[in-house]
């Protein structure tokens, strides 16, 4: 089964012409972004893999709000068997998860979960080659070819050392300087309420998507990206692509029975430090220019997932 990120990127695919025929109206909410978000405070180093970055800061970031985030993702991609070093992530994942084991939930999904609070004397150095590791774990379970990851440096013998030596300095350097922004500008703009990160929906059963954060009602997106093109002073300016917003739309469509209860959406930009917040009857009303039935959508949504889709992969090879 292929992912929501992946069909929303896929110009061709019955997910990407629903939302962006059904939802037309973009631009002005690009712009309004470009604009609020201001210069790039955190320029990402040379030579930098962006998915793994991401990734990796996107696992710190929700351990800063989620008191015990899920860790199952990077365990699946472990057990994949597609590197060698089902021996160093074991020791990492049941050091970080506290003698808890893993668990099927009753959807059948896999269940770990770690306790940030009992790593608080962690060193910052720690914390990033760790949210690194795990987003290497978790490419064995999306990625379609793995056979250039840093994980094929190690072997069957490797400890949690190795795989905590992976990460560059200049990358736990790039990730200690996002999660400080995030510290200043994300941290204050989450409201007060119960908080969840790494959660799927029920769509998950017809399309994969797992969502970064749930806080009081509010689904935030983390995004990493370095903007726009280099401007002629090397100075980039904050981008949110149509694939971006179609994400956000695609998980709040794919919450059919509105278990998680949400009022609004949001996209954190960890280079940029800024925080955009939609009410979701603002933004889903704005794109489409018209009021909207949102229950009337998420059966739509779900029929196009269910009956246009499949035949759709199946063409497509998957």
């Amino acid at each position: 089964m292929a992912a929501l990120t992946y069909e929303v990127k896929d110009a061709r695919s019955p997910v990407a012409v629903w939302l962006r025929t059904t939802f037309s109206e973009h631009r002005e909410i690009q712009s309004d972004f470009r604009v609020a978000a201001g210069p790039q405070q955190v320029v990402m180093p040379a030579g930098v893999s962006p998915g793994t970055q991401g990734a990796a800061i996107d696992f710190w970031l929700r351990m800063l709000v989620d008191p015990h985030p899920s860790i199952a993702v990077p365990l699946v991609g472990l057990l994949s068997g597609r590197a060698p070093c089902v021996r160093a992530g074991r020791e990492l994942l049941r050091e970080l998860a506290a003698g808890e084991s893993p668990r099927r939930a009753a959807s059948g999904e896999v269940e770990l979960r770690m306790r940030p609070a009992g790593f608080g004397d962690r060193e910052d150095e720690w914390w990033a080659r760790v949210c690194y590791a795990l987003a290497l774990l978790v490419e064995l379970y999306r990625a379609a070819s793995v056979e250039h990851s840093r994980l094929m440096r190690l072997d069957e013998s490797s400890g949690a050392v190795g795989l905590l030596g992976l990460a560059t300095d200049a990358e736990v350097a790039d990730l200690v300087a996002m999660r400080d922004l995030a510290v200043e500008r994300l941290l204050p703009g989450l409201p007060v309420g119960p908080v969840t990160s790494g959660m799927t929906f029920d769509g998950s059963a017809d399309l994969k998507a797992d969502a970064d954060l749930i806080a009081g009602g509010i689904l935030v997106d983390f995004k990493a990206g370095q903007g726009g093109k280099p401007r002629a002073d090397g100075t980039r300016a904050a981008s949110l692509a149509r694939a971006d917003l179609d994400q956000l739309l695609g998980y709040t469509l794919m919450d059919y029975s509105n278990q998680y209860g949400l009022h609004s959406v949001a996209v954190y930009a960890a280079r940029f430090g800024h925080l955009a917040t939609w009410s979701i009857a603002e933004l889903v009303e704005r794109m489409a220019g018209h009021p909207v039935d949102l229950a009337r959508l998420r059966a739509e949504f779900a029929q196009v997932l269910r009956s246009q889709l499949p035949p759709y992969q199946a063409q497509r090879g998957w």
